[in-house]
């Protein structure tokens, strides 16, 4: 037995009534809880007692009513919490007070629906930046895909930033074009002498809609665009995506094919470890690590290109299968693959780990102490690093998963260091996981016949990429239309501990902080 039940207990004495649906649908584990909007903040104030995880927030609009959900995990168990509200005046009770990690999600609601979430501890605008007017919201019905676009845009200049006061306390505006080549984001930080005393992130200049336009798509074209909520991770996403439109639809994906995705996102995870591993030192002006990842990382990626007739594996997953099969052949040049880079590792590790000076920039750095990784939800290596023990792949298991076992890379030093060699043992566990998928792969189809789901019909796709969980949610409408897509990137969990591991950090030391965590500035458009 599970925790459900006795926090279900836990529930009714403290006088909040649940209509319960044992599951999302018929092939999923997740339980649907509805509960009275005024009970909303009690049910967060009891998960946190009862060490409950809050995983994501999101909301939708039904003829003159808002129904606003949040997800909440324990021991690999998913539940989605789920109310409703009257759309005339659409107030909620704020969870951000309770949870951190619903801070930005809350906003997001509230920019893109109207909804007010009451008692909320910082209710300025996130994700508008002028595009829009401020009385208008995105995600209604009565919203244009296209909007209303005027000639310019005009500058986001009014966005209240915390002030500093006090001898020697000054500002320093960051980006959001910055001189290097990555995406556009705003970092303004409050300091004294090269000490961060405070950080802000404004983020969203990259926009693009993904939730509004994929109102109306086809499965095939849903797929599509949830790979590219993310370039880096655009397996995961569309993986998380699929999954959660199969279960809408009832479809068992064949076993060969969810093989073939295991394959793949975990090439995916290692192609990015080995950027990010490089990025890392690079910023601390070990230029040669930098160089001998990059060339690790581009022969990795040629080979995703000859297998897979894509160098970022784009559109390799399809609903109910995958687009193409993995041959004798294939599989040789991928064991080849994998032999090859382990080689190469275990030659240039050691350079790494016995240099006293890229040492002395990386241990002790950006320290986010468990606590905080906690109270912000914090995943994938950005938790793991700070004692955060889990995976989606072992702990809310889903196939290929389901068939092996492997170990959850695991520090509590917390450090731009412990980051780092987190990244390292994923990917020796990943090279392990390929092989034995590639040995084990079994005969049969790479796709199932799709099944139109039935109108209302939902899914709720959970799988582990490389940054961590990521949550997909979708219901249909009629003839195989979508009706709501909200992908959840671990992003926006973890982009907030960005703010927190900078304190008391040198501001030169930022750059490497920030690669530490390598938030992505578009995943559901942040």
């Amino acid at each position: 037995m599970n925790w459900t039940t006795d926090f279900l207990n836990q529930l009714i004495d403290v006088g909040i009534s649940l209509d319960r649906r044992d599951a999302i649908n018929r092939v999923s584990t997740t339980a649907v809880w509805q509960i009275e909007d005024k009970h909303w903040q009690q049910f967060a104030i009891t998960a946190l007692v009862e060490n409950l995880r809050w995983v994501a927030g999101w909301a939708e609009q039904a003829d003159e009513q808002f129904m606003v959900n949040a997800c909440f995990e324990k021991n690999g168990v998913y539940v989605v919490l789920r109310t409703v509200i009257n759309a005339v005046k659409p107030e909620l009770p704020t969870q951000a007070t309770v949870y951190p990690a619903a801070n930005r999600s809350e906003r997001h609601t509230q920019d893109m629906f109207g909804i007010k979430f009451m008692g909320h501890p910082d209710n300025r605008r996130w994700t508008r930046h002028q595009a829009w007017d401020k009385h208008q919201y995105p995600l209604r019905k009565d919203f244009p895909a296209q909007g209303s676009p005027v000639e310019i845009t005009p500058p986001d200049m009014h966005y209240d930033f915390i002030k500093g006061h006090g001898a020697g306390v000054y500002e320093i505006p960051v980006g959001p074009v910055h001189a290097g080549i990555i995406e556009p984001g705003h970092f303004r930080f409050l300091a004294v002498g090269e000490l961060i005393l405070n950080l802000e992130e404004r983020l969203g200049y990259v926009h693009k809609g993904i939730e509004k336009i994929a109102e109306g798509r086809t499965p095939e074209s849903l797929a599509r665009l949830a790979g590219r909520v993310s370039g880096d991770s655009t397996v995961a996403h569309c993986w998380a995506a699929c999954m959660a439109m199969e279960q809408a639809a009832d479809v068992i994906v064949p076993n060969r094919a969810a093989f073939i995705r295991g394959i793949v996102a975990e090439r995916e995870r290692i192609a990015n470890h080995l950027g990010d591993m490089g990025a890392i030192c690079n910023d601390v002006a070990f230029t040669f690590a930098q160089m001998q990842f990059t060339r690790l990382r581009e022969r990795w990626l040629r080979t995703n290109a000859t297998v897979f007739g894509h160098r970022l594996l784009m559109d390799v997953i399809v609903p109910a299968g995958v687009r193409c099969d993995v041959s004798p052949v294939a599989c040789e040049l991928l064991k080849q693959d994998i032999a090859w880079l382990k080689k190469e590792l275990s030659e240039i590790i050691p350079s790494i780990d016995l240099n006293s000076s890229l040492e002395d920039r990386l241990y002790t750095a950006g320290y986010l102490s468990p606590e905080i990784a906690a109270a912000f939800g914090t995943v994938g290596y950005v938790g793991r690093a700070s004692g955060q023990d889990f995976d989606v792949r072992r702990d809310a298991v889903y196939p290929p998963y389901n068939q092996f076992t492997f170990k959850v890379a695991v520090e509590d030093q917390g450090d731009i260091a412990s980051r780092f060699w987190v990244r390292h043992k994923e990917i020796m566990a990943s090279l392990k996981l390929i092989s034995q998928f590639i040995e084990q792969l079994p005969e049969g189809d790479i796709s199932t016949p799709w099944i139109t789901p039935v109108i209302d019909s939902e899914g709720l796709g959970i799988v582990d990429g490389f940054r961590g969980e990521i949550i997909s949610y979708v219901r249909f409408a009629a003839h195989n239309k979508i009706a709501r897509f909200y992908p959840r990137d671990p992003s926006i969990l973890n982009w907030p501990a960005l703010e927190k591991l900078v304190l008391n950090n040198i501001v030169p030391d930022f750059p490497v902080c920030n690669k530490s965590l390598n938030g992505s500035y578009s995943g559901n458009d942040l």
